[in-house]
């Protein structure tokens, strides 16, 4: 393309930016593990900001910003709604961003407690009772999950929204992941407690694969059952401790594990 003056230009590349809130870092480091993937786009999309692979940002706004993290302070949920507005799109990607994360724990417990033990002057510390994912804040436009998210994953959230068009990111369970992969079921052939059946695939049944029951980390899948399913782990041997604590992981604030976590922690 050229301009009336002669000189070359070249099209608006679409802007890219990546968040941090409270959170390990882990699924920033999954974008930039993906560098085979990111060749094929690097030149589709201008990465504006992203703190983790640069100190330079941006200013905005931004065609597609990737969220990273919980909500834990009064100023993360102000910034996040900075960030919303001055978003085309955004994607949450995570456990934490799209279910509170580990950090969620709190939300069962009286977090001015925590402080005045494990900190000499708690009144330095200014954070939340509750660690919330991002859609508690804010319209969110997709959901990532996993912990960590996965790449394949990943990159088909970018490029599809760098076409115009709807993610394609399979919601069935980890039984299908397994049934897939010729897994043997854990449950059927040892009697092993396994949340596979009410877990968001994308892992790859990783676990199953090695002998090992799911415990989740992909949060709920879009059709849960738990009054159907918590007697099934009861049957495998769990007690009702241990049916709260499987649940009360990775994703412990989305709504389907809060809820069942809550009605089992009452029993």
């Amino acid at each position: 393309m050229t301009t009336t003056a002669g000189r070359s230009t070249s099209p608006r590349r679409p802007e890219l930016a990546v968040w941090k809130f409270a959170s390990c870092d882990g699924c920033q480091l999954t974008l930039l593990d993906c560098e085979d993937e990111l060749l094929g786009i690097a030149d589709r999309v201008r990465i504006t900001h992203f703190l983790e692979a640069s100190s330079n940002p941006g200013p905005g706004p931004y065609d597609l910003s990737l969220v990273e993290g919980s909500v834990t302070t009064a100023e993360d949920a102000e910034r996040i709604r900075h960030i919303r507005a001055a978003s085309r799109r955004l994607v949450t990607i995570g456990a934490c961003a799209t279910a509170g994360g580990v950090q969620a724990l709190r939300n069962y417990a009286d977090v001015a407690e925590f402080q005045a033990v494990v900190y000499a002057r708690p009144d330095y510390i200014d954070v939340l009772a509750t660690s919330t994912p991002i859609s508690a804040h804010v319209p969110v436009d997709f959901e990532l999950r996993g912990c960590p998210i996965d790449r394949g994953q990943l990159i088909e959230v970018i490029t599809a929204y760098l076409s115009g068009r709807t993610p394609d990111v399979p919601a069935h369970s980890v039984c299908f992941e397994c049934k897939r992969r010729g897994t043997v079921c854990v449950t059927v052939a040892h009697g092993t407690p396994c949340l596979g059946p009410v877990t968001h695939a994308g892992c790859g049944a990783l676990c199953p694969v090695y002998d090992r029951g799911c415990y989740g980390c992909f949060g709920p899948s879009n059709s849960v059952n738990f009054p159907s399913f918590i007697p099934l782990l009861r049957r495998d041997g769990m007690d009702t401790l241990d049916v709260v604590r499987v649940l009360r992981t990775f994703n412990t604030a989305a709504p389907e594990f809060d809820a069942a976590s809550r009605k089992e922690a009452q029993r």
